[in-house]
């Protein structure tokens, strides 16, 4: 650091009383330093997002499903009034097992910030119907949904139900017509009296996800009409909030 020798400092103070007497009274010109410009506020990732209690209202009601199905409160939940930190795992391989239940999305390995379940049972013939819906941040819906086709044609192609531990086939196909798009896989096996459908449905930053056993048409209709609720709701709810 330059420091000034001790000759020079003593002439500036000599000086600076003719300065100040030069200057009298009249207020100085010198223009004040500019504020530092405000912080932008941070932009919250969340903005525009459906909470799980929103996402919950978009949920069919119970007079949607037929005679005899119940709600099943044990996989009926969400995630309330609050946001969840996104999270992804990457497993080296899939667990194909979960495409035959509940949260069968959790398959990715990627999680939105909030959701919303709803799963009901029919008692008397063990058939099932879920429905949840996820929110995610920027493009990740669209991504979920294209994992979902790959690992559908691919690593789970074929696998070993847990239950009667035979041999499961999968087939997907894109599905026109459910939201912005839409994907259905279809599991059957020669052990069951009854196929499984699962629908991923992606409605703006939000998917929806159905399982359907219902009927005999391996749970096909009754999967599509769910969807198809949901995503008419989804779009009522979005409407609202934007």
């Amino acid at each position: 650091m330059h420091i000034a020798s001790r000759a020079a400092r003593v002439l500036t103070v000599a000086a600076l009383p003719l300065v100040l007497a030069a200057c009298g009274t009249t207020e100085s010109t010198s223009a004040k330093a500019p504020a530092s410009p405000a912080s932008p506020a941070t932009k919250d990732p969340n903005a525009g997002l459906l909470t799980g209690a929103q996402l919950k209202k978009a949920l069919a009601p119970a007079s949607f499903f037929p005679a005899g199905f119940s709600s099943d409160p044990s996989a009926t939940r969400d995630t309330g009034d609050t946001f969840v930190p996104p999270a992804t795992k990457s497993p080296a391989k899939p667990d194909c097992t979960m495409l035959e239940g509940t949260a069968w999305i959790g398959i990715t390995g990627v999680t939105g910030v909030s959701f919303a379940q709803g799963d009901y049972v029919n008692k008397n013939t063990s058939e099932e119907i879920t429905q949840e819906i996820d929110a995610y941040r920027g493009t990740t819906a669209a991504s979920v949904l294209k994992d979902v086709a790959r690992i559908a044609t691919t690593t789970c192609a074929t696998f070993t139900d847990s239950g009667t531990h035979t041999k499961v086939r999968t087939s997907g196909r894109s599905t026109p017509g459910l939201g912005d798009e839409a994907y259905t896989i279809t599991l059957t096996s020669s052990a069951w009296d009854n196929g499984t459908t699962l629908i991923a449905a992606r409605q703006g930053t939000n998917l929806v996800t159905v399982l359907s056993t219902d009927g005999h048409d391996d749970g096909a209709a009754t999967a599509k009409k769910l969807t198809g609720q949901i995503v008419a709701s989804l779009k009522t709810a979005s409407a609202k909030t934007s």
